[in-house]
């Protein structure tokens, strides 16, 4: 299976513009799997929840629904993204997994970063893996990194594959994620944004690096910078079947629940 992401700096609230520069840089591409970053075709920064909800589009439906599913077609594989979900009254910072047939998955995010809780609200749907050619995926985003809880969910569910789209500003996360594949003998992907936005007084700069990591913690490949970049890689996804860690140790079988919550 060829899995891979695409490091994309979008420009703030230019999702037509971002949709042609992905649209510039994406023919030729094959891939089973290609993951974006966190809010990829609108930036991160909001003023408030009203500009917010002038971008948020319902899942399934809208440009950039059409923009990812588009892609898929062109690669053949699936497209994993994030985007500002509506539904309702409520606005989600959510990801979707979208397939050449036009069916797609969603997850959102469980656990909001700093003024995040002032615009979005806080996810609503379970951890739960989901299969695409015969590999089963996890979907998380950015400070979900930080709680092993939905990593370890997910594996113990059977996924093979962590996919993390994120806006990471933090500088020790793409390492702590080595922690999450070895723990959870998992692949990982990390599609990260670079660059940096600005709206009135506040100014964020986001650390590009993205990296796909081995069940065993092998860095597959990885971006050494923030600029935008894709990176494929042939993986076996049945490798993240083997939890044996010695030949006396799987991390599954061995874990002493009578002892702990999770």
């Amino acid at each position: 299976m060829r899995i891979g992401y695409f490091q994309f700096t979008p420009k703030r609230l230019d999702i037509e513009g971002n949709i042609r520069r992905i649209n510039e840089r994406i023919d030729g591409v094959k891939a089973d799997v290609l993951v974006f970053p966190e809010l990829f075709l609108t930036g991160y920064l909001f003023t408030d929840k009203t500009e917010l909800a002038r971008f948020a589009q319902k899942a399934g439906e809208g440009k950039i629904f059409d923009a990812m599913l588009s892609w898929a077609k062109k690669i053949n594989g699936m497209v994993i993204g994030g985007f500002p979900e509506i539904d309702g009254d409520k606005i989600y910072n959510s990801s979707m997994a979208v397939m050449p047939d036009g069916s797609y998955k969603l997850y959102r995010k469980l656990h909001l970063f700093n003024r995040e809780k002032l615009i979005f609200t806080p996810g609503n749907l379970k951890a739960e893996p989901f299969e695409f050619r015969g590999a089963k995926f996890g979907l998380m985003i950015c400070f979900d990194w930080i709680f092993p809880e939905i990593s370890r969910t997910l594996a113990l569910k059977g996924a093979q594959i962590l996919v993390y789209s994120s806006n990471l500003m933090l500088p020790l996360c793409q390492r702590a994620l080595f922690a999450r594949a070895v723990e959870n003998r998992t692949f990982v992907i990390l599609s990260n944004r670079g660059g940096s936005e600005t709206v009135g007084e506040l100014s964020l700069s986001f650390t590009g690096k993205s990296i796909i990591y081995a069940p065993d913690g092998t860095i597959l490949c990885n971006s050494e910078d923030d600029r935008d970049e894709i990176k494929i890689v042939e993986v076996n996804p049945d490798d993240a079947l083997d939890k044996n860690v010695t030949e006396r140790n799987d991390i599954f079988r061995d874990r002493r629940t009578q002892f702990y919550e999770l």
